[in-house]
């Protein structure tokens, strides 16, 4: 599989691409399960292109809580196929499929009363159970029981009279927006055409047959026809808006429910493991992020802006509240360097039956070359695109393979682990600190050399980006010129993490990385600034939304802030 850099020049060729020639498959959506469609389908040897409106990743899937899991609280609602498919999916993505993305990481589970020992230790053990009887879920410690005074050497930010006991027991996270950069990359590698900012306005119809979508490229204006003998609407919380285009409500309907977490520094909360909270709604997740904590999420009906959900300050205050009721030092709201809200796909329905299928997932095919698949989780996403595929091939008349990404390794996983143990010499070889090299393999892997080229092709790429000593100045070119990124928001919010990961949400890093992109993307001075000043505004927008009282005037503030590249239906007045 080739080494694909998804920039200016790929873009280009890919629409070009896709304007010349029919596709077997059309993919409508570059968040997680499109882009796993679109792996799914060039891996079975069909033509297949992936238009995304946004950037990649833009919406749910880099706004999660950054969790590969099986679902530990859906045991409890005996959805025992549900959480054993997620654990099968968890163990394939951690052994075999991204090793370099997905790491392993220990929960706390408190209790508050004797009692609950067994009931919670059953669940747990019942967890790590249909782990074992799943496929490639070797690495991860069993779970462990532990008294009070066990539990606060693990977490000893622990108030002492909130928990009996505890039990501690094994998930896995990732960088949600890195993994799908990552898998679109590795489409691209098999030759799928991938382009984002290009925006589906209609179906091509011949007769009630759906034949391709009439596309908007953002950037330039300009209208594309791109013919599809197939189309996949992966469009997630926009699925209702999708099916519009062939005439109204479809067969699957979806609902958003807002879910709102919170970044703190490690040094806020100590302990050396994350914690699973039960809450009166759900849970909540206390999970350690580098050198932060993710705290979060809420769980909170949206019918408002999609593309940016805006947190509000009830939010905020419900999250701190409820972690608050455990820990020893309250955190306040200070103490918050950065929040992010995303938007869930849940499905719904006028029957009890459908809404019952929330977390799960669907594919309807609801008129002739037209499938559209929603629900789900991110961590069962492949299983989601095969479902998809499976429907394409049917709606080709068949003869198309069996998927195979259950066993296609994504970029940068192949001799990982080889790398990993070399990362002294790397680090001696590159002049980088070795903090640095590992930073750098836990975020591409065996592509490290890609990074590592830049930097001895340019010395002064090796330096920190300003404002964000985390990241080098190399990650915001490779950014571009590898991972497709095409604004300045592209780099700090999902390239890179470093809108939540600092307190002055990437203001100090913004110049900078828009003059590193300025190059390869061809901007001049007016373009950078441009790019700079949109960010600094959205950035405004979204902590002055953060002080409103409710979701309507967070909204309202919020979707009041310019997009550097608006949607062709959003009005402009």
């Amino acid at each position: 599989m080739a080494t694909t850099w998804l920039g200016p020049k790929g873009r280009a060729t890919a629409l070009a691409s896709m304007a010349d020639e029919e596709l077997d498959v059309l993919v409508v959506g570059g968040g997680i399960v499109g882009a796993g469609i679109a792996l799914d389908a060039v891996s079975r040897g069909l033509s297949t292109g992936l238009i995304e409106a946004r950037d990649f990743a833009s919406g749910t899937s880099s706004r999660s809580s950054k969790l590969i899991h099986g679902g530990l609280r859906y045991l409890e609602q005996l959805d025992f196929e549900l959480v054993q498919e997620a654990l099968q999916e968890r163990g394939l993505l951690l052994t075999r499929l991204a090793p370099h993305l997905v790491r392993p990481v220990p929960f706390l589970f408190p209790f508050q009363h004797h009692w609950e020992r067994f009931y919670i230790g059953a669940g747990v053990a019942l967890y790590d159970t249909l782990a074992l009887t799943s496929r490639n879920n070797r690495g991860l410690p069993s779970h462990r029981h532990l008294t009070r005074s066990g539990a606060l050497r693990v977490f000893p930010a622990l108030k002492r009279g909130a928990l009996a006991g505890a039990i501690q027991y094994w998930d896995c996270q990732v960088d949600d927006a890195r993994y799908v950069t990552t898998v679109l990359r590795t489409a691209a590698g098999l030759g799928a055409r991938i382009a984002s900012r290009v925006q589906a306005v209609e179906f091509l119809r011949e007769g009630e047959h759906v034949v391709g979508a009439t596309a908007a490229d953002l950037e330039s204006g300009e209208r594309l026809r791109i013919r599809a003998r197939q189309v996949v609407n992966a469009a997630g919380v926009w699925t209702d808006d999708i099916q519009e285009m062939v005439g109204g409500r479809g067969q699957i309907h979806v609902s958003a429910s807002k879910g709102v977490h919170l970044v703190v520094p490690r040094d806020r909360i100590q302990a050396s493991s994350g914690m699973i909270l039960q809450t009166e709604k759900s849970v909540l997740f206390v999970i350690p992020w580098g050198r932060h904590w993710i705290i979060g999420t809420t769980d909170t009906p949206w019918d408002l802006d999609k593309e940016n959900p805006a947190a509000s300050r009830a939010d905020i205050d419900y999250v701190l509240d409820h972690v608050n009721q455990v820990l020893r030092t309250p955190l306040g709201r200070d103490d918050v360097e950065g929040v992010y809200a995303g938007l869930r796909p849940l499905l719904s329905g006028e029957s009890e039956e459908t809404s019952k299928l929330s977390r799960e997932h669907t594919v309807a095919h609801p008129v002739p070359g037209l499938v559209l698949i929603a629900g789900g989780k991110y961590t069962t996403y492949r299983v989601m695109a095969k479902d998809a595929v499976d429907a394409v091939a049917h709606g080709l008349g068949g003869g198309v393979p069996e998927s195979v990404t259950d066993r296609l390794p994504l970029v940068g996983a192949d001799g990982y682990s080889a790398l990993y143990n070399q990362r002294h010499r790397l680090a001696r070889d590159s002049g980088l600190h070795v903090s640095r090299i590992s930073h750098l393999l836990r975020r591409f892997g065996s592509a490290v050399h890609d990074v590592l080229d830049l930097i001895k092709e340019r010395e002064d790429l090796g330096r920190p980006l300003a404002g964000s000593d985390d990241y080098l100045r190399a990650e915001v070119v490779y950014a571009v010129e590898a991972e497709g990124a095409r604004h300045l928001e592209d780099v700090l919010s999902r390239r890179t993490r470093i809108t939540f990961e600092t307190w002055d949400r990437g203001i100090a890093a913004a110049e900078e990385a828009a003059e590193l992109m300025a190059e390869p993307l061809g901007w001049d001075r007016a373009q950078v600034e441009r790019e700079v000043e949109y960010y600094r505004k959205g950035i405004e927008a979204e902590r002055a939304a953060q002080e409103q009282d409710t979701d309507q005037e967070a909204d309202a503030i919020q979707h009041g802030a310019p997009e550097i590249v608006p949607d062709v239906h959003a009005d402009r007045s």
